[in-house]
């Protein structure tokens, strides 16, 4: 068949090698992708948030089936395009995608299904926001209410770091996605990602993470797009997985389905977990990314099957089948991320790396110029790597990393801390 996945990140490298692997797929396009996934697969440089140039892209390659990778074309309505041109195709509809784009809808949700998460508050007045900051006190929990790539949640320890927050967020920092805010209780314990498919209405988990936020080593420093992952996350238990799913997971869908807006695609539960329980952080509509570098090196071809299903309401006849293995990714990012950084260095060594279903260099944020291969974002390497444990999967990884001859980057070197 032939397929289409929208993105250009590491995540979508990652699906694109997993998707490649299995034999139903015979054409790949990947739009626009990167210098990494065009090592893979044909490219095409349309705007993956454009339903017009997206739906002519499908016409003109007769494509079978269309993955959507990142949550801004999900937000912007590309699948429900899609599906009314009758196209097969994997990810949740903006409404059902409002589970990650508005943080207040998903509270909204939370409180209609009685899913277990922190308590909150939510504004669109900067004096009445600080005023609930001053009576909560801190630690305390800010977001912009819309997407913002990651970036739009100050957890504060400070009621100076709050309202020092709160200004930034009301004062345009991230665009339209702070226009409200949700302020939320702090919460304690070990933070977890699941990942479980749906397709509108039954369930499958297929997989667990952790991802590494913070950018310093001993999680220190602004938060970030993810420095890291490793899968499984061993908190995640088979006994919190069975709560997860019967107290939030399956509720949320219940009741998105009530609302004739039933999801379908890929549900990335964040979790806090303390004392055995877990409650819901947020949710995605997306694979996380790096999380999803290290799911798809353990998923394989297998990864396509499951999507498959899940787009053509079949998922009770699929499972996903594990290895008793690990995976572990590094994110290499350019010096000075998540801050202002430098575009356009060059980045050598990765053609003596190995290249096989134990190891992997997942480009993010890299191009070709003249032949030369540079970094083009904050996050711009996901190297990864598989061993029967987290300790070896950690040690191939970085011995990866030291091959790399990339003078402006950095990575941290503690990924795998909280399983180790």
């Amino acid at each position: 068949m032939n397929i289409l996945l929208l993105g250009s990140g590491g995540r979508e490298h990652a699906l694109a090698w997993a998707i490649k692997q299995n034999p139903k797929c015979d054409r790949l396009i990947v739009a626009p992708g990167n210098a990494g996934i065009g090592a893979i697969a044909e490219l095409a440089s349309i705007d993956p948030c454009d339903s017009a140039s997206v739906l002519a892209c499908v016409e003109e390659n007769a494509i079978d089936f269309v993955v959507v990778g990142p949550e801004a074309p999900l937000a912007a309505g590309v699948a429900d395009a899609l599906r009314g041109a009758g196209i097969l195709t994997f990810g949740p509809s903006a409404a059902a995608a409002k589970l990650e784009s508005s943080k207040a809808f998903t509270k909204e949700i939370c409180d209609a299904c009685k899913a277990p998460t922190a308590g909150y508050a939510r504004f669109d007045d900067l004096e009445e926001a600080k005023a609930y900051v001053l009576a909560q006190g801190a630690p305390i929990v800010v977001k912009a209410d819309g997407l913002a790539a990651g970036k739009g949640v100050i957890v504060a320890m400070t009621l100076e770091e709050a309202l020092t927050g709160l200004e930034e967020i009301f004062g345009g920092a991230f665009g339209a996605a702070g226009a409200e805010v949700v302020i939320e209780e702090f919460m304690e314990g070990e933070e977890a990602s699941f990942f479980i498919l749906s397709d509108g209405e039954n369930v499958l988990p297929v997989g667990t993470a952790q991802d590494h936020k913070r950018v310093g080593d001993g999680d220190t420093g602004p938060n970030t797009g993810g420095m890291g992952a490793y899968s499984p996350a061993p908190v995640l238990t088979d006994a919190i997985q069975a709560q997860v799913l019967d107290q939030i997971v399956k509720p949320t869908v219940a009741e998105m389905a009530r609302r004739g807006t039933p999801f379908q695609g890929v549900l990335y539960a964040g979790l806090m977990i303390k004392n055995g329980h877990a409650r819901l952080v947020e949710y995605n509509v997306r694979f996380g990314d790096p999380e999803c570098q290290v799911l798809m090196l353990r998923l394989g071809a297998q990864a396509l099957d499951l999507l498959l299903a899940c787009a053509e309401g079949r998922l009770p006849d699929v499972q996903a089948q594990w290895a008793d293995d690990h995976a572990l990714t590094v994110v290499m990012a350019a010096k000075g991320y998540p801050g202002g950084y430098q575009k356009g260095t060059p980045i050598n060594g990765l053609d003596a790396l190995p290249e096989d279903s134990s190891n992997m260099v997942f480009h993010a944020g890299t191009a070709l110029q003249n032949g030369q291969l540079v970094a083009t974002g904050g996050r711009v390497l996901n190297v990864t790597a598989r061993g029967t444990t987290v300790r070896e999967a950690q040690q191939k990884a970085y011995a990866m990393v030291e091959q790399i001859d990339w003078p402006e980057g950095f990575c941290r070197k503690d990924i795998g801390w909280r399983a180790l």
